[in-house]
């Protein structure tokens, strides 16, 4: 997408991924931290490849130390853990000793930042935290290697980022590094279907299969979602702001908007997001219809579900369920949905169809040789 008065310049979670134990955005922060720093200072395909394996290791396995406190507590973890994980990432790519390694972690931890107040209102400062993360993560790598000191304690320490972030120090540091390396975490990411919020992903595909029925928009008297109370802040609340979003970000963020747009539209992509998207009569109408129920029972955050029970004018019932994240282990997208998805966002953001299958070409052949990206930036 590209900068407009109606629209913050894009970043990488219109092509996300999110770990299944929590939402953090771990290929929008790593993978650019990476690169960017190998094709400066060490352009070795397999030295970029295990800094990406580490980076993404890190940051996930930070988000299992205090499971969903940081975002509890106000912050975005993609942005908190982000640096750290940017931190060890590229350290691991450029060669740092352990002891600099865990300068640069100790330093990326007075970088961290982010809040989620972006929710209040569709703010753009969310589209910051990735970018901010991969940039101060670099950064710290590169103060260590110079020598520069950090906190030992950055995480567990009385005024580390635990107790920063999370308001505690109590957690499963064994989660962080008591496997390291034997068993990957990574293996966990999923890959979003669609570019928006991660819970409501589940909706929007039985939206989608409920108008694969047959049923039209205008036959349905009320649509019923029952949801995890957790996600109710972000997703639902305010009810009406969700069924009508005031901007194309906050849209990312309601669920009835996104429903009823992957009901209408057969589909969420980035064009759902445009000033005219979010005025379309037909898809408010439905919107408007569109309530949630909490599910004392729904087992967010260990699983991504959807259960959607539509209402018709007939006084029929018809529901559907889906049970877990598409694009996650249980139902992984395919390379070509993943490649497919990259092509339509390129294009989108302003890129030709044949830049597009150029950086697919580049990318296939990325880590066996030495990192150069200047055939991006022509």
């Amino acid at each position: 997408m590209l900068p407009s008065s109606t629209a913050p310049p894009a970043h990488g979670e219109d092509f996300d991924d999110t770990f299944e134990g929590g939402p953090v955005h771990a290929g929008a922060v790593i993978v650019p931290a990476v690169l960017a720093a190998c094709e400066r200072h060490n352009p070795d395909g397999r030295m970029a490849l295990t800094g990406i394996a580490v980076g993404v290791e890190v940051l996930c396995r930070l988000s299992l130390v205090v499971p969903k406190a940081v975002h509890k507590a106000g912050f975005h973890p993609t942005a908190i853990f982000g640096a750290l994980g940017a931190a060890a990432g590229v350290g691991a790519a450029l060669g740092l000793n352990a002891r600099q390694i865990v300068d640069a972690l100790g330093i990326a931890g007075s970088m961290a930042s982010g809040i989620i107040e972006y929710l209040a209102e569709g703010a753009w400062t969310k589209r910051l935290h990735a970018g901010w993360a991969a940039q101060s993560g670099i950064r710290a790598a590169l103060l260590a290697r110079h020598g520069f000191a950090g906190p030992r304690t950055v995480l567990e320490g009385v005024h580390g980022l635990f107790n920063a972030f999370a308001h505690t120090s109590n957690g499963d540091y064994d989660a962080l590094s008591g496997d390291f390396g034997a068993r990957w975490v990574t293996d966990t990411l999923a890959f979003k279907p669609y570019p928006c919020g991660t819970m409501a992903q589940p909706y929007i595909d039985c939206a989608r299969r409920l108008a694969a029925r047959g049923i039209k928009a205008e036959d349905v008297e009320a649509i019923v979602c029952e949801v995890a109370e957790g996600t109710v802040h972000r997703l639902w609340e305010p009810l009406a702001d969700k069924q009508r979003p005031r901007n194309g970000y906050a849209a990312k963020f309601a669920t009835p908007y996104l429903l009823a747009t992957g009901f209408v539209h057969g589909g969420v992509g980035l064009s759902a997001f445009t000033e005219a998207a979010i005025a379309d009569p037909d898809v408010l109408a439905l919107a408007a219809r569109v309530k949630f129920a909490i599910d004392p029972d729904n087992p967010y955050p260990a699983n991504y579900t959807g259960h959607v029970r539509a209402t018709l004018k007939d006084g029929s019932v018809i529901e559907e369920r889906q049970p877990h994240l598409r694009g996650g282990a249980q139902e992984p997208l395919t390379r070509q949905d993943v490649t497919e998805k990259f092509a339509l966002n390129a294009v989108h953001g302003g890129w030709s169809k044949s830049q597009a299958n150029s950086a697919l070409k580049l990318m296939a052949g990325l880590y066996r040789g030495k990192i150069d990206l200047s055939t991006l930036r022509n």
